[in-house]
């Protein structure tokens, strides 16, 4: 039962650490400006639903304060609704 408990929190903070990956790499494939108090934020987040929101929008944000606004709609946000 144990191993079965550290197999799952090993394979979230992995999903976790994937995710963030991907906004980043997302964001630079696009050609956003990524300040390093930025990736930081973004590398040291463990909030899986936080993460995958913003993965959702680098699609269409222009810069990282779009990215990180609370209450910014984006048509991901908007597809959703």
């Amino acid at each position: 039962m144990l191993a079965v408990a550290v197999q799952r929190r090993g394979e979230a903070k992995g999903e976790v650490k994937g995710t963030a990956k991907a906004v980043l790499r997302f964001l630079e494939a696009r050609g956003v400006s990524v300040p390093e108090k930025a990736r930081d934020r973004i590398a040291g987040c463990t909030d899986l639903d936080l993460l995958n929101r913003w993965l959702d929008r680098t699609p269409y944000v222009e810069s990282i304060d779009n990215l990180f606004a609370e209450g910014a709609e984006t048509a991901a946000d908007r597809a959703e609704a």
